[in-house]
């Protein structure tokens, strides 16, 4: 059954009264137990397999939105999360599967950008901060020798972030950006800032937000690129919409069967 025709079945069962509904989940669990995806998840995660698959059930069961994506988008991103070796447990902070548009996206965030960096053991520090009110003192963008005073802070408000690394070679890098230019940059490239779901719109998220944007074209920029580093800049959501693409996933061609609720797939 093909990822259209499975909707199409859920659309006329809801609307004839034919059979119940499909459980949020229940698509997600049919594609993961179907052979074709766990021949794929055993080649790519071996042992992992099994707590990958209950990981994106616990995942879609605990998210509305997510419950609203196309059931497949849902598997392949958190699929490339995985080959990644980054969790998505929204606490952590490496990575998420996020919707847009009713499909769901693979995002990596700052902490995984890091993580991945530090990886390829090129990388003698790392690092992204930011700067708040009172504590930035002066830059010079040519020489950038940055100067704050961390004991100067008078606010919680946010006015700078800065991105540093430093190679096992001795090049060094710093950036700095504003608050106001991070803000003019996701307006220029993000399709889903203005959204009202999107992480930009939201107090908690905004300096993740913000900080991933600094390490992620200070790193794309200047950083050393692992493979590992090229793909997640790739598959990323962000770097798509800023990119001009919509955000999208390679399905894989896989025959299941959607059982209603209550039911089971195994």
């Amino acid at each position: 059954m093909s990822n259209q025709q499975l909707n199409n079945a859920l659309a006329s069962r809801a609307a004839g009264g034919q059979a119940p509904a499909a459980a949020p989940t229940a698509s997600v669990k049919a594609i993961l137990a179907s052979p074709a995806m766990k021949k794929k998840m055993d080649e790519i995660l071996g042992q992992r397999a099994a707590q990958f698959a209950a990981s994106i059930i616990t995942l879609v069961g605990n998210d509305n939105y997510l419950q609203k994506c196309e059931p497949m988008s849902v598997v392949q991103s958190a699929m490339t999360a995985a080959i990644l070796d980054l969790p998505v447990d929204k606490n952590l902070g490496y990575a998420w599967v996020v919707p847009y548009k009713n499909v769901a996206s693979f995002q990596i965030g700052w902490k995984g950008l890091v993580q991945l960096a530090l990886r390829t053991a090129q990388y003698r520090a790392i690092n992204a901060i930011p700067v708040y009110e009172g504590q930035f003192k002066s830059w010079n963008p040519l020489s950038e020798r940055l100067e704050v005073d961390f004991e100067a802070k008078k606010s919680e408000v946010v006015t700078h972030y800065v991105g540093y690394f430093e190679l096992n070679n001795g090049f060094k890098k710093t950036v700095l950006w504003t608050r106001d230019g991070i803000i003019a940059h996701a307006k220029k490239y993000s399709k889903s800032y203005s959204y009202s779901s999107s992480a930009w719109q939201d107090p908690d998220k905004f300096d993740g937000m913000a900080l991933k944007t600094v390490v992620r074209n200070m790193l794309s920029k200047w950083g050393i690129l692992s493979i590992e580093m090229q793909r997640a800049f790739t598959e990323d959501e962000d770097t798509k919409l800023e990119n001009g693409q919509e955000p999208g996933v390679e399905y894989v061609d896989v025959d299941y069967e959607v059982v209603g609720e209550g039911g089971s797939n195994e």
